[in-house]
């Protein structure tokens, strides 16, 4: 990857809806090689998808919780059970395999408070193996990039 390769990255980072024209036109080059660069990076794993970054409040998700998950056991079956439940809960954004005094961190995306409430009783808490679980809610998102520096 040399430096107009990570200058596409970065383009498509901050607006993914930029035709192969106008990266072109950015990074100086024409349209072709633009377009098969963009198509080699796309092979080669550098981008994974193409999302639309959405405003959580205007549609009901205005409450994030990180919630940090400690298992009654690290075995390689009860990490696994873990994360295979995880993975079917929409209200889990993001899960993180971690180090230090939690095993997961889990990322939450909920209406309100009842909400929460119920996904904690109904759907969390019934996962084999789970030891302890601490809520911490966002009181103010201050940054939050999903685009890297390169």
């Amino acid at each position: 990857m040399d430096a107009i390769d990570k200058k596409i990255l970065m383009l498509l980072q901050q607006d993914s809806k930029q035709n192969t024209k106008e990266i072109a036109e950015k990074v100086g080059l024409s349209v072709s090689p633009t377009f098969e660069r963009i198509k080699k990076l796309e092979q080669k794993g550098y981008i994974k998808n193409y999302v639309a970054l959405l405003d959580a409040s205007k549609i009901g998700k205005s409450i994030s919780v990180y919630c940090q998950v400690t298992l009654a056991v690290h075995s390689r079956e009860l990490i696994d059970y873990f994360k295979q439940h995880i993975l079917v809960l929409p209200e889990i954004t993001g899960c993180f395999h971690v180090s230090g005094n939690y095993d997961f961190l889990l990322k939450v995306a909920v209406n309100d408070m009842n909400e929460y409430q119920k996904f904690v009783i109904d759907k969390l808490s019934v996962i084999k193996g789970i030891s302890n679980v601490q809520s911490s809610f966002v009181m103010e998102e201050i940054k939050n990039d999903f685009a890297y520096n390169l």
